[in-house]
């Protein structure tokens, strides 16, 4: 058995940047349950449960997430799906000797029994699991600051035991980003004055084949609020096939787990491995049976440290599940310690749409060649790669993060969120291709939620892609060309329109998509994003008043602010979409005021909610779109050459008309109504997002700084003062003494996470950042004290509910960071390429 001495292998954790309680990261004691978490809204939109933990894998490549009682729970291995379920044997495990007694724990509180198979039993019942916290005694701590979480575990064992947990996510990375793989770094320390003989356990269930639809027609149904989704189906359980063998690499040691390969490879297939670095005292199982007791596993570990070190490479047949373990043995003298990484990797690199439609994720551009590309044979070389480099990614990571957590003059909650709010971009169904010609870095985007399971939804991520365009602005480019491409493209298929439904008024239906009008998604992962847009049917987004403006306004958003520097041909790229959209949504302006009328049934991001003629919302939009086509055409005389003069003299007069009759219509004294038709008397929260994005990009400000103030000063007092005594966040509309207009109203009464944090970043740039970060707090105080952690929704409510979790909406809580300093500085984040 290994020995080490006070000049061990590494040091503690303490001073390595790793997440703990108090320095900005959530925590929580490992294994304690919530009393009240919130619960859904409605009873179709998905709730899995508080108990969520950071999720490990790189964009697009698919993740997993290990929860804060240790269990692996989260398993988003098939793009834009999800699967959630505790695997027991995928799992830690530690042994510990002193000569005198020894203990062993699985790293995990004790699973639940099965409530859809109480005949099964207790899983793995020769195990002992790891003790949970309690309101009396702590037993550990679970800590994250995303990319990074760490678990110490307390009281039980000897030696002082933790883990960091990690994926090479690096802004301005656009390989390692994309990595399949999660890194555990374990710091064993014996602080006795005894040699303590210890081995840690690592084992992982082959689910090679699993995560694919087994549902080729993935049907369409529609929820009780009328969004459709479609039936998803994987193939959890199914093993024929599945061989573990024993895998050396220069630098690794460990298992690789493979099944059945098709040619070409398809959807879910390809391997898994686990490993460590080859000097550690390594044994390996290749294959032990998961669906017993597990003691053919548990009893010689628990007696000395040891597992069956045998290389069984049988394949599997049906129902005969096989998963695979390695144990790291070592002796800590008195006052030592030692690192030791294990890592998981993967290599599932087909994603697979509609029936004969493929692509290959991002990371296989990386591993290709025979070993790798669309093979699914280089989870080894991931795997060695990261062993190689774990301590240079982790440098990487504590460098971008050290300019915010070096801002004390932030709430620590709200540096904390910064980061952990980033998740989504790995678990939100997030998809990331190839690169291919006309796509240098590929095709990205994210869900809008997983129960609006469509991409990049372009409302939401006017505020959800701040994240992305600070951190890695060649994705965010990435989607505005998709979107580019979009725009002139039709779809004449007629579809049912699910609001009418909700409203009783019978089958409406609708084209899918018109050429010029923006699309609100970028589809769905059950047909062909980036092909057959527009998938949500909720609304017809045709018809939408505010896609126009939010897509003109991103496209100089992100050649303003990328930290890479102004790109004149990305902007040249999408200029004619976006005159093209601006020019379809002037059709719209029935009454030639220069402003496009809102239709009655919800057209805008707000889509249950509906407004009639002018909008504040959709106006302000507008008219700060309309600032930045100008200054786009501009740009683009200016520096390229271009003759855009007529568009020039046509945005400009809808400029000068728009401007001329906003505050006419709307202006009421002291805020700006809802809309010029409705009569609606509410004081709307988010009714001048169009001036803060003009005065964030440096444009003309949609209106006067005094009127701006007024209306701040109404929404304060209305709708986050007057609602719930400010403790929730912002609602998004009440009448202005505070109560609702609707008791039973939806959209009005909620509070959007998201737009929370885009209505605080506004008052940070007016001036008001008191109120900024009291909106922020608020926010964060629910979410992260509610058991939403790592699944943030679009909505919580006075009544402690959500709707819509692992929300893309709320990563505008960037657009605080962009307010707020010079945030380019970030580390990495500049680089190309």
């Amino acid at each position: 058995m290994a020995r080490f001495g006070l000049s061990a292998l590494t040091s503690l954790l303490k001073g390595n940047g790793a997440p703990t309680a108090g320095s900005s990261s959530w925590s929580r004691p490992f294994g304690l349950g919530w009393e009240q978490p919130y619960m859904v809204r409605y009873a179709s939109n998905l709730d899995d449960g508080p108990n969520h933990g950071m999720p490990l894998g790189g964009f697009g490549a698919g993740c997993i997430g290990r929860a804060p009682d240790g269990s692996f729970n989260l398993w988003h291995l098939d793009g834009g799906e999800h699967w959630f379920g505790n695997l027991p044997d995928c799992q830690f495990a530690l042994f510990e000797s002193d000569g005198d007694q020894s203990r062993a724990h699985a790293l995990a509180v004790k699973p639940e029994v099965d409530a859809s198979r109480p005949a099964a039993g207790e899983p793995l019942s020769a195990w002992s699991w790891y003790p949970a916290s309690s309101d009396k005694e702590r037993t550990g701590t679970y800590a994250a600051r995303y990319p990074i979480s760490s678990t110490q575990y307390t009281g039980v064992f000897q030696a002082e035991v933790s883990c960091e947990a990690f994926s090479p996510i690096l802004p301005g990375d656009y390989q390692r980003t994309s990595y399949p793989v999660a890194v555990f770094v374990w710091t064993l320390t014996n602080p006795t004055n005894r040699p303590l003989d210890l081995s840690l356990l690592l084992s992982w269930r082959n689910t090679t084949g699993w995560f694919t639809n087994t549902d080729p027609s993935a049907a369409v149904t529609f929820r009780d609020d009328g969004s459709p989704e479609h039936n998803y189906v994987p193939a959890i359980g199914r093993s024929k096939g599945h061989r573990n063998t024993w895998v050396e690499h220069p630098g690794l040691k460990g298992v690789l787990l493979d099944g059945e390969r098709a040619t070409p490879l398809a959807e879910g297939q390809g391997q898994w491995c686990i490993a460590t670095a080859d000097h550690l005292e390594v044994q390996r199982c290749s294959r032990w049976d998961p669906s017993g007791s597990g003691a053919e596993l548990w009893e010689p570990f628990a007696r000395d440290g040891s597992i069956p070190d045998s290389n069984n490479d049988r394949r599997s047949g049906d129902s005969d599940p096989a998963s695979a373990a390695l144990a790291v043995k070592c002796c800590l003298e008195p006052g030592a310690s030692i690192e030791i990484p294990l890592v998981i990797s993967w290599d599932l690199p087909v994603t697979a749409f509609a029936t004969g439609s493929r692509a290959l994720r991002r990371y296989s551009d990386f591993f290709g060649g025979e070993a790798g590309g669309d093979s699914g044979t280089s989870a080894a070389a991931i795997a060695a790669e990261a062993l190689r480099d774990w301590r240079d990614w982790r440098a990487q990571i504590e460098a971008w993060q050290k300019p915010v957590l070096e801002r004390s003059d932030l709430p620590e909650p709200l540096r904390m969120a910064l980061f952990n709010e980033l998740y989504d971009l790995a678990s939100g169904g997030s998809l990331w291709t190839a690169a291919a010609a006309g796509d240098p870095v590929g095709q990205f985007g994210v869900l809008e939620c997983l129960d609006y399971a469509w991409y990049e939804s372009l409302d939401v991520r006017l505020y959800g892609s701040f994240a992305l365009l600070q951190l890695w602005p060649e994705l965010d480019k990435a989607v505005l060309r998709s979107f580019a491409r979009a725009i002139p493209a039709a779809d004449a298929t007629l579809r049912p329109i699910g609001w009418y439904f909700t409203q009783g008024k019978g089958r409406v239906e609708a084209a899918r998509k018109l050429a010029g009008a923006t699309p609100h998604d970028l589809g769905a992962p059950n047909e062909r994003p980036f092909e057959a847009t527009n998938y949500t049917a909720y609304q017809d987004c045709n018809l939408w008043k505010d896609l126009a403006s939010d897509y003109v306004l991103q496209v100089w958003r992100t050649f303003k602010l990328a930290p890479n520097g102004p790109d004149l041909g990305f902007l040249a790229e999408c200029w004619p979409a976006a005159i093209q959209a601006l020019t379809y949504l002037k059709t719209f302006d029935v009454n030639n005021d220069g402003l496009p009328d809102n239709g009655g049934a919800p057209d805008q991001t707000f889509d249950d909610w509906p407004l009639k003629g002018v909008s504040a919302y959709c106006g302000a939009l507008w008219i700060a779109a309309l600032e930045a086509g100008l200054a786009i055409a501009q740009q683009l005389q200016l520096e390229l050459g271009l003759d855009t003069s007529g568009e020039q003299r046509q945005l400009g007069g809808w400029l000068e008309q728009s401007r001329a009759n906003f505050d006419l219509l709307l202006w009421n004294g002291e805020f700006y109504k809802i809309d010029a038709e409705s009569g609606t008397p509410v004081v709307m929260a988010d009714q001048l997002c169009g001036d803060f994005y003009a005065r964030l990009l440096g444009l003309p400000a949609v209106v006067a700084d005094e009127r701006a103030s007024s209306a701040l000063k109404a929404i304060k007092e209305s709708c986050f003062e007057g609602f719930q005594g400010g403790r929730l966040g912002v609602a998004n509309g009440l009448r202005r003494d505070g109560t609702p207009l609707d008791p039973n109203g939806t959209h009005p009464l909620e509070v959007w996470t998201g737009i929370n944090f885009g209505l605080a970043a506004y008052y940070r740039l007016m001036g008001e950042t008191s109120t900024a970060f009291a909106i922020t707090g608020a926010v964060v105080e629910q979410v992260y004290s509610g058991g939403l952690q790592f699944r943030t929704p679009e909505a919580i409510t006075g009544v402690n509910t959500f709707r819509a979790c692992h929300y893309l909406r709320a990563m505008a809580i960037w657009a605080l960071w962009a307010t707020h300093t010079n945030w380019q500085a970030i580390p990495g984040a500049e680089r190309q390429p």
